[in-house]
């Protein structure tokens, strides 16, 4: 048991007795039970767990700021391709006017 607790069991039957005769052990099952939370192991295993909650959590934000700069982008791209039209449309109506002949006064 002790092995156990400390994450590193020699094999992977460690107790060497069966699981039901193992549940039916109910001393070593109430000592497992009261001391499993507070195994090197089990503390390991929560941290690991609060570890991988605050990384899905980043990665959720991440993933929310991406869409909104995302989002961005593609307002500015509409943006850009409005002002290149008007652009290309103001140039026309130079090129349009400076055609015409104004006939000067004598």
């Amino acid at each position: 048991m002790e092995r156990l607790f400390r994450g590193r069991p020699a094999r992977t039957d460690e107790a060497g007795v069966s699981r039901a005769r193992m549940n039916r052990a109910a001393t070593v099952l109430a000592e497992w039970d009261s001391r499993v939370g507070r195994s090197p192991a089990s503390l390991r295993d929560q941290k690991l767990s609060e570890e991988i909650t605050l990384l899905r959590r980043q990665l959720k934000d991440s993933r929310r700021k991406r869409q909104r700069l995302q989002q961005q982008v593609d307002a500015a791209a509409t943006v850009i391709a409005v002002l290149l039209a008007e652009n290309s449309a103001l140039r026309e109506q130079l090129i349009k006017r400076a055609a015409v002949v104004v006939p000067s006064a004598p």
